[in-house]
């Protein structure tokens, strides 16, 4: 049993798009990545969660067939001045890693947060509209 290979499950989510990008336990090499926007060819459902899972699934059976047995998750959203919670996509991509038969190990949450914060877009005024 101690010869089970695991790697990094990275799990991009944004409001516009989720990409899901496994690596091996390093982070150094990719296995496989797929996108909301390498699935569905309109720009307005890359973000929603229907493309979110079938990329992951896409990702987890490419995963599986270069013989990992599990992966460990590490959850972004936008960070920054911008929302810190990940997107519509991530839940389903998360449940679609699950349902291939992929073993999920430790779950982390990599979204940069600002210790002091960067500056927001729009000048002293704000954004006029």
């Amino acid at each position: 049993m101690r010869d089970e290979k695991w790697g990094i499950a990275h799990i991009y989510s944004s409001v516009n798009n989720t990409i899901i990008h496994i690596t091996d336990l390093t982070g150094a090499e990719t296995i496989a990545r797929c996108s909301g926007g390498m699935i569905t060819n309109r720009d307005k459902d890359k973000g929603s969660p229907f493309p979110a899972m079938k990329g992951a699934r896409k990702v987890a059976e490419e995963a599986i067939s270069k013989g990992l047995f599990g992966v460990h998750l590490k959850i972004r959203a936008q960070g920054g001045h911008k929302k810190k919670i990940p997107g519509p996509g991530a839940q389903p991509a998360i449940r679609a890693l699950v349902r291939t038969g992929l073993r999920i190990g430790r779950i982390e949450d990599a979204t940069p947060i600002p210790h002091d914060t960067t500056r927001k877009p729009g000048g002293r005024g704000g954004r006029r509209v």
